[in-house]
């Protein structure tokens, strides 16, 4: 862009912006571009997954024919200009303009980031991670957190459910005593207390992990992004029901980025985010259904159930896991938790 804008503070980011506003941007027809401003977005995801495509590129190519090219964005794969674990520092020191990426690869720097992640138990339709993030604040803390490091939190987008694959059938908490699985974030953590053994293994080397038996099991986003991954071919079993019923992937910009666009352009991005991630847990959640289907009829896999006793463990100690974080971040976790609380007695689980 040729024009010029005046840094505002980082209040005014964490501002939200009107429905009505937001709506007129969308639907008028994009403007001619009065200069062109090109940021490089990033992802984690590897190029040859369907939602890559689909949903990666498709969101930035929608962001840059929203702006008229005002705003163009251009899709980089994982590890394309960095590494995807230094995406976060890229970011904020403008050697990268934004990414479309996860949030537990920074859960250490930013406790925050494991809310808009997602807790187990938490919530089971996008409508209700909406609510949580939208409707009742809990993404206001949550840029308040990311904008302490110097990154614009634009938002959540789902990749549907966390889904379990494993090669050994889990249907009660005993099923979980010593059952090694490759685990990150705040999930990791629920597991330890049921009794499980949580492993890091980078995703490159995932599939030679259960190849092997250095894991029984593990979870990479839904069914779906970890069929991606070629997970049904080394898994006998896929659990039911999916532990988290949205996992959130997230969009960042650095904050002295973000500021050189129009509060305009600002305005259709976040909507577009938003929008993405309806759109996404569509996507994900119709494969997901196919592709459950598919493990059971062509690959002679089995979908296992948890009951109902594993089911109220997981959510207890997921709650256990929010009160940890809400004690190690008071600044910003402590305000989430018990919002989070709160939304689970409203859904009439606690």
């Amino acid at each position: 862009m040729t024009d010029k804008h005046t840094r505002p503070s980082r209040r005014h980011f964490l501002t939200g912006t009107a429905a009505a506003a937001a709506a007129t941007a969308l639907a008028a027809p994009p403007a001619i571009a009065q200069g062109t401003t090109t940021w490089r977005m990033q992802t984690h995801w590897p190029t040859g997954n369907w939602y890559y495509e689909d949903v990666f590129v498709k969101f930035c190519n929608r962001i840059t024919e929203a702006t008229g090219g005002e705003l163009t964005v251009e899709p980089v794969q994982n590890d394309g200009l960095v590494r995807t674990g230094e995406a976060l520092d890229a970011v904020r020191r403008g050697l990268l303009e934004s990414a479309f990426i996860y949030p537990a690869y920074w859960i250490g720097r930013i406790p925050a980031a494991a809310h808009l992640n997602g807790f187990i138990g938490m919530w089971d339709k996008h409508e209700e991670m909406a609510a949580f993030m939208y409707e009742v604040g809990a993404l206001d803390i949550i840029r308040e957190a990311y904008a302490a490091q110097g990154v614009y939190q634009a938002g959540p987008v789902s990749y549907a459910g966390l889904a379990l694959y494993s090669n050994r059938p889990l249907r009660t908490t005993a099923d979980f005593e010593g059952w090694k699985v490759r685990s990150t974030g705040p999930a990791a953590d629920v597991f330890v207390k049921m009794g499980a053994t949580p492993v890091s293994i980078p995703g490159a080397e995932l599939y030679q992990g259960l190849q092997t038996g250095v894991v029984d099991g593990a979870h990479w986003g839904s069914t779906s992004t970890g069929w991606g991954m070629n997970l049904q071919e080394v898994n006998k079993y896929i659990v039911r029901p999916d532990l988290v019923g949205h996992l959130n992937g997230e969009v960042i910009v650095g904050l002295d980025t973000w500021s050189k666009i129009s509060p305009e352009l600002q305005v259709i991005f976040n909507e577009i985010v938003r929008a993405t991630s309806a759109d996404a847990s569509a996507h994900f959640l119709y494969r997901d259904m196919t592709y459950s289907q598919q493990f059971v009829d062509e690959m002679g896999g089995e979908l296992t159930q948890l009951d109902d006793e594993a089911l109220e463990n997981l959510r207890r100690y997921s709650l256990e896991v929010v009160d940890e974080y809400s004690a190690k971040d008071p600044e910003y976790c402590g305000k989430l938790g018990p919002m989070l609380h709160d939304f689970q007695k409203l859904r009439g689980l606690v």
